[in-house]
């Protein structure tokens, strides 16, 4: 990408970020469903559900969150931390595609083993030593997950990483709500040791194709190294804040200006 190029493009997108970045985005986003609680332990889990569950129409990714929510009682730290065995009926027969009530029994059962041992879902992602790749940090999350014994062998396709080549969208998306910072209001910011300039950028279908008609994708398939090309070619605009630009690649898929 040359000066004149990037010069064009960080405007343009620059412009579109301020559209986009705004509390109107929340309303039909699934990143309205953690901007209903305020403990930051509520916050976390029903992002991380609303991040997981991010397949198909939004309407119908906030509908089954909001399902999610009445069961587990209107508050999901306290029913993961206190519920009893009875408790854990409500959970029976919750679905969205593949999604099924296996999953989310042992979803409780990782968040209980986490939240015993430590205040924040960021130590999860937290690799041992002072310098670490989001890719080790997605890998490390991974393993750490299904680190309690006597896992279900069919939720391991509801958590990707890098080592099987994915691109990792919905944890990435994640992510961001979690650690970008600014005074826009939708993403989050709870998070302080993960860094907005680690993030990789979320690669769903709208980004994809408008990243690919504005030359920042090459690469052919959608895949982890396609998110580093997409998320490298971001940080020539932006090397603090790449995935900013989410905002506008997605809003311009999403409103088909592109």
């Amino acid at each position: 990408m040359d000066d004149r190029v990037a010069i064009d493009l960080k405007m343009f997108l620059d412009d579109k970020v301020k559209q986009y970045n705004r509390p109107d985005f929340i309303v039909n986003d699934p990143v309205c469903i953690p901007h209903r609680f305020s403990k930051k332990q509520d916050v976390e889990i029903m992002a991380f559900f609303s991040a997981i569950l991010a397949w198909g129409q939004r309407k119908t990714i906030i509908k089954k969150c909001g399902e999610l929510i009445e069961r587990m009682d209107s508050a999901p730290y306290q029913f993961i931390m206190q519920h009893t065995e009875n408790d854990l009926k409500a959970l029976l027969g919750f679905k969205h595609r593949t999604f099924n009530e296996t999953d989310l029994l042992y979803f409780v059962s990782f968040f209980r083993e986490h939240y015993a041992r430590y205040d924040s879902l960021e130590d999860a992602f937290l690799v041992s030593g002072c310098h670490f790749t989001m890719e080790q940090s997605l890998n490390y999350f991974r393993r750490y997950f299904f680190s309690i014994p006597d896992y279900p062998l069919r939720t391991r396709k509801h958590i990707s990483s890098p080592s099987k080549n994915s691109s990792c969208k919905r944890l990435n998306m994640f992510l961001r709500w979690m650690v970008r910072r600014d005074d826009c209001g939708v993403d989050f910011g709870l998070w302080h040791k993960l860094k907005p300039a680690q993030l990789i950028s979320p690669c769903d279908v709208h980004v994809d194709r408008v990243a690919r008609r504005l030359g920042l994708i090459n690469r052919k398939q959608t895949d982890w190294q396609t998110a580093i090309e997409l998320t490298e070619n971001l940080k020539i605009l932006d090397p603090l804040d790449p995935v900013k630009y989410d905002f506008a690649l997605f809003g311009l898929g999403v409103e088909g200006e592109m």
